[in-house]
């Protein structure tokens, strides 16, 4: 986690807060809110160590958008912090335990924590981090290599 969560922070990085309204297509989500759900990934790692459960009709109304590049960045390192510390604190017994995600009465998943913390933990941030760096792409704005350069580090 650490590792890869140095690549998710260059990415990060090059995020373009006074653009934060801008997206690729109509169906898009606009680049500020994809970057500040991104920073807050970790937080679903902790949940999901730290909790039995999460009920998405409790969820914010109203999404999380960093205003600021250091914004964004302090609450990813904070956020990445906390899912350290609770996966450092987990035994591989505990992680073999079921988590619930539900809307309501509706029960979406009931796996154990090993596989949300790979599909909805991980794999999620994966597929976001992916979709920022087309969208940084489309902005003409330099991707950062994440297991070696990219196109923009060739000279």
């Amino acid at each position: 986690m650490k590792h890869e969560s140095a690549n998710t922070r260059k990415m990060l990085e090059r995020v373009p807060t006074e653009k934060n309204d801008w997206k690729p297509h109509e169906k898009s989500m606009k680049i500020g809110r994809l970057a500040s759900h991104i920073a807050e990934i970790p937080t679903w790692i902790t949940m999901m160590v730290t909790s039995n459960e999460l009920d998405l009709v409790n969820m914010p109304a109203k999404p999380f958008v960093a205003e600021s590049s250091e914004e964004l960045l302090s609450v990813f390192d904070q956020k990445l912090e906390e899912a350290v510390t609770a996966l450092g604190g987990a035994t591989d017994e505990y992680l073999q335990t079921n988590w619930i995600l539900r809307r309501g009465e509706h029960v979406i998943y009931d796996m154990p924590r090993a596989a949300f913390l790979r599909s909805l933990g991980y794999s999620h941030l994966y597929h976001h981090r992916g979709q920022l760096s087309v969208y940084l792409r489309l902005l003409d704005i330099p991707v950062p290599g994440m297991y070696g350069p990219t196109a923009d580090d060739v000279k």
